[in-house]
C-alpha cells in the first residue's frame, strides 16, 4: 500500500429520465443522466487518532473512532451528528472493511465534504447523498492506496448506502460513478448485503449481483435538457417509503405501472440508440402520463403545482418533461428542439412566472473523477 498526501475525488450529480419507483425493485430498468455539478471530496491523514468529519453544509467538524468496524462520533451530539454524516460515515466504513479484510491498516483520515449540488443548504434534489457516498468512497480508497475500477466503487457506495436504506434504487450511484447518459437495472439490495454478511466486501465486490446491469447510452440527438428547480425540497426516501407502506403494491394498479413504466424505459432507450428524438419525447411524455395515473390513484403528492406547470410550459413548444425523480418538489426535467431558442427562451420565461428557477445546468460526461 502506497499512502499519499491529500486526495480529491468529486462525484456529479443526477436527474432521473424515466425510471422512477420501478426502478426500485430489483432488475427493472431506468436512465438517468449525470449533471455537471459536484461534490467533492478531500482526504489527508488525521493529526491524531480521530477521524475528523467536515462539511460545508455543517457548521462544526464532527470527531469519530474506530470501534468494533465503526466509526462512532464522539460529543453529547454525536448520535445527531453522525445523522447528518451517515451517507460519509457509511461510506468510510466499507471501504474500512474491505482495507481490514485485505490485511490493510484503517488509518484515522480527516475528510472534508463540498457539495455544489445545494443552494445555501437547500438541496437541489440532484442526489446529493449519493454522489458525497460515491466521491467518499473513492477518496478514501485512493488515499490508502487502493486504486478501484468504477464497478468497484459502485459496488461500495451500494453496499454503503444499502446499510443505510435498502429501498435506494442506487441509480444515483450508478449516474456519479459512471456519468453521462444511462441505462440501470438496481440489484437486489438484500441480496447483496447478505452476501457482504456471509462472504465479507472483498468477494462480494466480485460475486454476481441479481438484477444489477448498466451501460452508457448516447445523448439524445437534436434535443436540449432543461432543469428547473422548483425550490420545494423534497424527500425520496420518503415518498418511496410511503408508496410501500400502501395497499397498491401487489394490486393490477401496480403491476400495469411497472409493465408500463418497464415499456416506457425500453423505448427510450431504443429511440436514444437509433436517434430519434420524436421517438424519445413521446415516451417521455408517456412517462409523465403514468406517474400522473399513480399520483392520481395513490395521492402521493408526485406533482406539485410548480411541477405541472413545468410540464405544461415544455408541452406547449412541442417538448415534453415531467418531474425528475420521486417529484414532490425538486427538480423537472425538459427535452426542448436544440435548434428553437425561441421555445427555450418561452419555457425558462413561463417557469420563472410559476416559481421555477431554470438551472444552467448541462449533462457531465464522465463520472467520480479526479
Amino acid at each position: 500500500m502506497t499512502r499519499q498526501g491529500a486526495v480529491v475525488r468529486r462525484a456529479p450529480g443526477k436527474l432521473f429520465v424515466a425510471g422512477e419507483y420501478a426502478v426500485v425493485e430489483p432488475g427493472n430498468p431506468a436512465i438517468l443522466v449525470a449533471v455537471d455539478r459536484h461534490v467533492t471530496v478531500t482526504v489527508s491523514g488525521s493529526a491524531d487518532a480521530d477521524t475528523v468529519l467536515s462539511s460545508d453544509l455543517g457548521t462544526q467538524p464532527a470527531r469519530a473512532r474506530w470501534h468494533e468496524g465503526g466509526l462512532v462520533v464522539r460529543g453529547e451530539d454525536g448520535a445527531r451528528r453522525a445523522r447528518a454524516l451517515a451517507h460519509v460515515i457509511a461510506a468510510i466504513e466499507v471501504v474500512g472493511r474491505l482495507l481490514a479484510e485485505r490485511g490493510l491498516p484503517v488509518p484515522a483520515l480527516d475528510v472534508s465534504v463540498g457539495s455544489r449540488l445545494h443552494d445555501n443548504g437547500r438541496k437541489f434534489g440532484l442526489g446529493s447523498s449519493g454522489a458525497v457516498t460515491v466521491a467518499t468512497v473513492a477518496a478514501v480508497a485512493s488515499f490508502c492506496g487502493m486504486e478501484l475500477s468504477p464497478d468497484d466503487r459502485f459496488r461500495l457506495a451500494m453496499l454503503a448506502t444499502a446499510q443505510i436504506d435498502a429501498k435506494g434504487s442506487g441509480g444515483d450511484l450508478a449516474a456519479s460513478t459512471w456519468g453521462g447518459w444511462i441505462a440501470y437495472r438496481a440489484p437486489d439490495r438484500a441480496a447483496v448485503l447478505d452476501l457482504a454478511r456471509r462472504l465479507g466486501v472483498d468477494r462480494t465486490l466480485h460475486a454476481p449481483w441479481p438484477g444489477f446491469e448498466v451501460r452508457r447510452l448516447p445523448p439524445p440527438r437534436g434535443l436540449s435538457l432543461e432543469v428547473g428547480w422548483t425550490g420545494e425540497p423534497a424527500s425520496t426516501a420518503d415518498l418511496v417509503s410511503d408508496l410501500h407502506r400502501r395497499t397498491w403494491r401487489g394490486t393490477a394498479s401496480h403491476r400495469r405501472f411497472v409493465e408500463t413504466t418497464t415499456d416506457c424505459v425500453h423505448a427510450s432507450v431504443a429511440a436514444l440508440e437509433a436517434g430519434d428524438p420524436q421517438g424519445l419525447l413521446d415516451q417521455i411524455r408517456r412517462a409523465r402520463q403514468e406517474l400522473a395515473r399513480l399520483d392520481d390513484e395513490v395521492g402521493l403528492g408526485i406533482f406539485t403545482a410548480r411541477l405541472t406547470a413545468l410540464c405544461a410550459a415544455a408541452e406547449a413548444v412541442g417538448g415534453a418533461a415531467k418531474p425528475s425523480g420521486a417529484g414532490g418538489g425538486d427538480c423537472g426535467i425538459a427535452l426542448l428542439d436544440a435548434e428553437a431558442a425561441s421555445d427555450i427562451s418561452y419555457v425558462r420565461q413561463r417557469w420563472e412566472a410559476a416559481g421555477v428557477l431554470p438551472l444552467p445546468f448541462r449533462p457531465a460526461l464522465e463520472g467520480n473523477e479526479k
